[in-house]
Parts: C-alpha cells; structure tokens; sequence
C-alpha cells in the first residue's frame, strides 16, 4: 500500500494510491469513510488498520488522479527524525579528509523535524553557502521499539520512503552533533508517499541514486549500508523509545556534493532528483 498526505480545497487529506484505467489514482480516506483517516493513525494502526483500510478502498472509486494531487510530506508530524552518519564505505572515504574517518560505533544525528518538506517542494537555501544533497532510503517506525535485538528489529518498521538529507555543510561543522546544519527549514524533503514494508521485499537490495540538473551524482545499492537497518534500530532502541511514525534516514553513499574536488554545491536554479528502486522519486528545485 503506498500513503499519501496531498493538499485538496478543504486542507491537507490523506489517501492512498491505486491503480486505474487511466493510471494512477487516489482514494480519499475521509471521503471513503475508513475507520483511520489519516497516515499517522494508520502508522499507529499497524497490520490492523492497513487491512482496515484495505478492504475499504477496495470498493471505491478513486477521488481523483495522482497527477493532480499537489503532494505533502507523507506523514504528519513524526516525533524524531533521526539520521546515521557515514554509513557507506565509499562516502566516508570521499570525506576522510575532514577527519570523519571510520567510526567505532554508529554516528546518529537529529534533524529537527521542522524540516520536513513535501517530495515535490522547492528547497530554500536560507544562510547557507554550501547546500549539498544526500540520497537516503527513509524508515518510518510502526510498533514502538524499546531494547530490540537486531533478530527482531525489522518487526517494528511500517515503511519506507525515499528522503534527501539536505545539507548546509558549513553550518554542519558549526557543531559536532551536525544537527543544526541538517534542520534548515525545508531541508528534509521526503516521500513522495509511504510505501508499507510488505511491499518491499528486501530494503537491504535496493538501488539508489541522485541526480542534479540529469546529471547522475550518486548511484549505489542499499546492499552496501554498513549497518543494517535492523542493527540500527536495536541500537537506537537500547537508548530511547522508537515511537510510531518516528523517522529514521539509513545513510547516503558516495557522490555528495562535498565529496568531490573541488567541492561542487547547489545553486539557486538546480534541480535534485532522489530515486530509489521500488520505493518512488521525489524532486526538488533550489529556490533562486
């Protein structure tokens, strides 16, 4: 099932997307009258309120058509957004120079979820003179997670979605914790929607890439995450409570844009696209 927030006439609605004679389509859950209406409560919901929903949508026409929905960030105001560092080999070799060598232990970070920007929205460079972008595959966390093991971690992952960790690499090294050059306001582009973990049948043999202006910057496969998403949620959980609907970005490979040399940045006018393999694509410009 792939969720979706988008904008209609009476404010934000969630739905979920279905195939029709004429391509994609959305079903409008309030409209369709299912007992959970919105993405969260569906996240909240678990295997119970997907099949809920399910049966649901299968009797109703859709509402409209994915290509006239104007898209919002999948899901409505998530707890945490968290965000492992240098979890490829090959990106951290492209920023050993900086002294961000290999690491004893996984290396998280926040992104302030007022970051969080729809899949199609423009990216506003505000202060910063280095804008740079990062491919990540997205985890949304269904069952709440308190000192998992890895063996049983994947059972409390819902889905997953695509994200761009945008970074104002200048202010990232304003701090150790990263965490204020990861947060500017629409740095956090996710989505274009949510696609259930039942529809995705390894996350870890996935291919991920980015493109600016067409030109490929990063290309990779999930395969090659030094952590798995399994290890990094029974790492996380041994500290705190992975709640529902709590974000997770897994790590982007090499090709960033401050990996190259000379480091090349985004500029007003670009054009970023992130795609990742059974997941979806989202896209956005940098504003001028």
């Amino acid at each position: 099932m792939k969720l979706i927030r988008y904008q209609t006439p009476d404010g934000p609605r969630s739905g979920v997307v279905v195939e029709t004679d004429e391509g994609l389509g959305v079903v409008d859950l309030q409209s369709a009258h299912a007992p959970y209406t919105t993405v969260m409560d569906i996240v909240s919901g678990g295997p119970v309120a997907i099949d809920a929903v399910a049966q649901v949508i299968a009797g109703c026409k859709p509402h409209c058509l994915l290509s006239d929905a104007t898209l919002l960030a999948p899901i409505e105001k998530p707890g945490k957004y968290l965000a492992i560092g240098l979890n490829y080999k090959k990106h951290q070799e492209e920023t050993s120079h900086l002294g961000l060598t290999e690491l004893p232990r996984q290396l998280w970070f926040n992104k302030q979820t007022s970051c969080i920007a729809g899949p199609y929205e423009d990216i506003d460079p505000g202060v910063t003179e280095q804008l740079d972008y990062e491919v990540e595959l997205g985890v949304v966390i269904g069952k709440p997670a308190k000192q998992v093991n890895a063996e049983t971690a994947m059972e409390h992952v819902f889905g997953y979605f695509v994200a761009n960790d945008v970074s104002a690499r200048d202010w990232q090294f304003h701090s150790p914790t990263f965490t204020v050059g990861k947060s500017f306001d629409s740095h956090g582009p996710i989505g274009p929607w949510i696609v259930t973990a039942d529809e995705v049948e390894n996350p870890h043999n996935l291919n991920l890439r980015c493109l600016v202006n067409g030109e490929q910057r990063q290309s990779s496969n999930t395969s090659l995450m030094l952590h798995s998403i399994a290890e990094q949620i029974a790492y996380l959980s041994q500290a705190f409570t992975l709640e529902s609907g709590d974000l997770l970005a897994t790590g982007t490979p090499e090709g960033v844009g401050l990996g190259m040399e000379p480091p090349v940045f985004l500029q007003p006018g670009d054009v970023v696209r992130c795609e990742i393999e059974g997941v979806g694509v989202i896209e956005n410009r940098v504003k001028r």
